[in-house]
């Protein structure tokens, strides 16, 4: 069976799963994508993310993982949105969750799809193996090598077709594929993504220090947010688009045809009083096949609490209150941290003789004392 019969009939395949995008590389990374990587872990920018390194040596090239990789059948799934998510940002009094996780998680949606392509290349004969961004491989420049787009200077995948929005799905396989050319870096002078992070995440073009970047500080970071960042959140409760949204490539973009990457309505800008008062069980339940369920619901009302301080409405206090008592001492310091910014200095006074005298952790009286230093020093200012 020749390779551009091969082609065919995996691109059939594809398409009939839904898939935008089917393309083709060589299962082998150039060493400069191994070396950045270790500069990367060099620089700590990887922050709480430990298993990046733990996985660097497989993670550099795909032989590293499975020798008998020969070729790398690249999966595009679009997701874009109806609307632009920069918009959400002006609700404040509504949490913005990042596009990709307003629906079912796409780690299941696009692995189920990817099982079915890759169950029909099997009966062609060829060993198979799927990857959903789950295991050490290097998506992002498998794709930019196989032509499905190319790396932007935020150092994510660029299509020429569907802007920012493609999820990204891998087959790798022991079968030799003609493999299709990359494509070219079309940023240009642009540096759009770079000027609109928030928090400065990008040291320069194509560098990203996640450690400052608001999706990492939301879904992998673990502790208390750093203070410098909390106001730059604005009413980012899970991820950020901006650097994605702002991309000039998305005037060609499309919205999303796979239902279950649809936004639900109740994603879309859900109410930040509604999600301070969820406990465990209704985070599990409303988060449930969601992506979000995985950082749990401590982590989660930490990010709903940082939204709620910086929407300047003061009814939303009561929503805060209960949290300062909260069993986690994470949330209980973002709760004191919030009920501060919404607090004059009288009634965080108040509050705090009510619930942070003989407050256990460090890091909680930290947020107390910082909270009634400011105060005092607002009042003295007036």
């Amino acid at each position: 069976m020749s390779s551009k019969l091969n082609r065919e009939r995996i691109r059939q395949f594809a398409q009939e799963e839904g898939f935008s995008e089917c393309r083709f590389t060589k299962a082998r990374l150039p060493e400069s994508i191994g070396r950045n990587l270790i500069e990367f872990l060099r620089q700590g920018w990887q922050g709480d993310m430990t298993w990046l390194e733990t996985t660097a040596e497989r993670r550099v090239s795909p032989e590293k993982m499975w020798p008998d990789a020969k070729s790398a059948i690249v999966l595009g799934m679009n997701y874009g949105p109806e609307q632009d998510p920069m918009e959400a940002l002006s609700r404040t009094e509504s949490g913005n969750i990042s596009v990709y996780a307003r629906n079912r998680d796409y780690h299941d949606v696009i692995k189920g799809k990817l099982k079915v392509v890759a169950q029909k290349i099997a009966k062609m004969g060829c060993a198979v193996k799927v990857f959903v961004d789950t295991a050490p491989l290097m998506e992002k420049p498998l794709a930019a090598q196989a032509g499905l787009g190319w790396q932007g200077k935020h150092t994510n995948l660029v299509s020429r077709e569907f802007g920012s929005w493609l999820f990204i799905g891998i087959i790798l396989t022991g079968a030799e594929i003609e493999p299709d050319k990359p494509e070219n870096d079309h940023c240009g002078n642009c540096r759009a993504c770079l000027d609109i992070c928030p928090t400065r995440a990008f040291p320069g073009p194509y560098q990203l220090d996640a450690r400052r970047c608001i999706s990492y500080l939301t879904i992998e970071h673990k502790g208390p947010i750093p203070v410098e960042f909390r106001e730059h959140m604005g009413n980012r409760i899970y991820g950020c688009d901006d650097c994605l949204a702002i991309c000039p490539w998305n005037k060609f973009a499309c919205t999303a045809r796979e239902a279950k990457l649809s936004a639900r309505a109740d994603f879309e800008s859900p109410e930040l009083r509604r999600l301070a008062g969820l406990d465990d069980a209704g985070f599990r339940r409303l988060f449930s096949g969601s992506p979000i369920k995985r950082i749990g619901r401590n982590r989660f009302i930490r990010n709903v609490l940082i939204a709620i301080g910086n929407s300047g409405t003061q009814s939303l206090l009561s929503a805060v209150k209960p949290h300062v008592r909260d069993s986690n001492s994470v949330v209980r310091g973002t709760a004191v941290w919030a009920a501060w910014k919404l607090s004059s200095e009288k009634d965080f006074t108040t509050l705090y003789e009510q619930n942070g005298i003989g407050e256990p952790d460090p890091a909680v009286v930290f947020e107390w004392e910082a909270g009634l230093d400011i105060s005092k020093d607002r009042k003295e200012a007036q």
